[in-house]
């Protein structure tokens, strides 16, 4: 019986050279193929040690270091089912996917361990262990005890491989879990449909990656890190985004991987220009929306059109716009700023109206999905699972877009009221329940708005409770000590009253309009 292991896949497309670089870092760090490959056999046959049950979960929140990224391809190898959080992410986080995941092993940097490991024990876990960006820990020193050989473990495509948690309209978060196969099946289309190649780079060994993304959520850890894998490709590793080293960087790359951000960070820079860029082959945005500005002024700034595609946690990549000719759609290859471009082959996508009903061409509705990347449910959430998917088994993206004549696919808004800032997904709710939770405040409404560096921000609007004096700045530095800093509101008003339907809703819309000038 094959295995359909993601590492086992992986490995195989590792370059017959295997002292060749695999991944260099900021620092000038080389690591060769055959050092990952030891590496992240040593941290498997670690895992292995620990005697963890069948569909262990591996619970990690570290800085970003390509030891961190050995752990990932180590719990891979091993069989296990990785679970990576965001750095940011604070105590009441932390407590909440820990004892939702109930994880056998948690990994964390050294400074957290104190907290963490109380929480980790506190809810049943077995093994805590430390990793930091600086080549230390304990999960390190543990590792290297053990053997540079491992077999991997068997698995099949539908085998469980992370949970990626990702919340709701309700704030409640839910774990989105992919298989071998989603992210196999993924890599292998994008792959070919971004025209990775193995020769012809300008080191002679292909295409080249600039790793610049964080790699806690899908487009850093799985599109970025699969990508170059599964092509055999070098990457140049930054541990922190820096623009004018990035720019540096592409006299030696080919690929770049961002989220609009990065895009503006780096128009910034005067040393961006046709020259610093010419070997450069592709420049992938996404995330979050791009601006038409960032998309023209790129265009015109470096010769680059920028290709813009479209994601989830729960489904990896959806579309894309092409890098090449489409014979699906008429050998199209205009990438169109604004839009999201074509469904990947594969994968099968329609706009729904709300009684349920295909729309045709160019009619806004939700768009929903099919394909061997879509995840199998939410982690412990069969009826929200069987809630998000239609009886012919299409996943409700929550996303409201359409699709033109030509085929391309825009994204218009979020029906589930999220917020993208910076690549991060806010969500309202979750930061109304602690702005509730204060002492005076009867009812608040987080809403997103323009922000020319985030693409959006959070705003909270606040109503006090009769004869309670509530100061803005006190809600945001109360917010500061309980929620990752991504998700703190840029600003934060005490009003009277929210506007409301005749349903006594708050029209949201009604204070985006009002606010939406305000960082412009």
């Amino acid at each position: 019986m094959s295995s359909h292991n993601l590492f086992s896949a992986l490995r195989a497309a590792f370059p017959s050279d295997m002292q060749a670089t695999a991944v260099e870092t900021d620092e000038g760090l080389r690591y060769s193929w055959h050092d990952l490959d030891r590496a992240t056999a040593m941290m498997a046959n670690l895992l292995h040690s620990l005697n963890l049950p069948e569909g262990s979960r591996v619970a990690v929140q570290v800085e970003k270091s390509v030891e961190a990224m050995v752990l990932y391809l180590a719990t891979l190898r091993a069989g296990y089912v990785f679970l990576p959080l965001n750095t940011a992410y604070q105590s009441a986080e932390i407590a909440y996917f820990i004892g939702n995941a109930e994880p056998a092993v948690v990994v964390c940097s050294g400074a957290n361990f104190g907290w963490v490991s109380k929480i980790a024990f506190k809810s049943g876990t077995q093994h805590v262990f430390t990793l930091n960006d600086d080549r230390t820990g304990s999960l390190l020193d543990r590792a290297a005890q053990h053997s540079d050989q491992h077999q991997a473990v068997a698995r099949q495509a539908d085998d469980l491989a992370a949970i990626l948690y990702t919340s709701g309209t309700t704030g409640r978060s839910k774990g989105a879990m992919l298989t071998h196969g989603n992210m196999l099946s993924n890599a292998l289309t994008l792959k070919d449909y971004w025209g990775w190649t193995a020769i012809g780079g300008p080191e002679g060994r292909g295409d080249v990656l600039i790793h610049a993304l964080p790699i806690f959520h899908v487009h850093g850890l799985f599109v970025a890190i699969h990508g170059a894998l599964i092509n055999g490709s070098k990457m140049i590793w930054m541990a922190k985004f820096d623009p004018k080293r990035a720019i540096a960087h592409m006299s030696r790359a080919t690929v770049f991987m961002g989220v609009p951000t990065l895009y503006v960070r780096m128009l910034a820079e005067p040393t961006l220009n046709k020259e610093t860029v010419k070997h450069m082959r592709l420049f992938i945005a996404g995330s979050a929306p791009l601006l038409i500005e960032t998309f023209t002024e790129w265009q015109a700034r470096t010769g680059h059109t920028i290709l813009e595609r479209y994601g989830m946690s729960e489904t990896a990549m959806l579309t894309s716009n092409p890098y090449s000719a489409d014979a699906r759609y008429g050998n199209q290859t205009e990438r169109r700023g604004g839009t999201v471009g074509f469904p990947l082959p594969g994968v099968s996508l329609r706009v729904h109206g709300d009684e349920g009903q295909d729309l045709p061409v160019g009619e806004i509705g939700g768009i929903q999905v099919k394909g061997p990347n879509v995840f199998k449910g939410y982690w412990r959430m069969p009826e929200k699972t069987a809630e998000e998917f239609t009886a012919d088994g299409f996943f409700k993206t929550g996303d409201v877009g359409k699709v033109d004549e030509r085929g391309y696919v825009t994204i218009v808004g979020r029906s589930k009221d999220l917020i993208i800032s910076g690549g991060y997904n806010v969500y309202p709710a979750e930061i109304e329940g602690y702005i509730n939770e204060m002492p005076g405040v009867a009812e608040s409404a987080v809403i997103g708005v323009p922000h020319p560096d985030f693409g959006e921000v959070g705003v909270a609007v606040v109503i006090a409770k009769p004869g309670a004096s509530l100061k803005p700045e006190a809600i945001v530095a109360d917010l500061k000590a309980k929620l990752a800093n991504f998700k703190i509101p840029k600003r934060c008003f005490v009003v009277a009253e929210l506007p409301r339907n005749t349903m006594g809703k708050v029209q949201k819309n009604l204070l985006r309009d009002e606010h939406k000038g305000l960082f412009s």
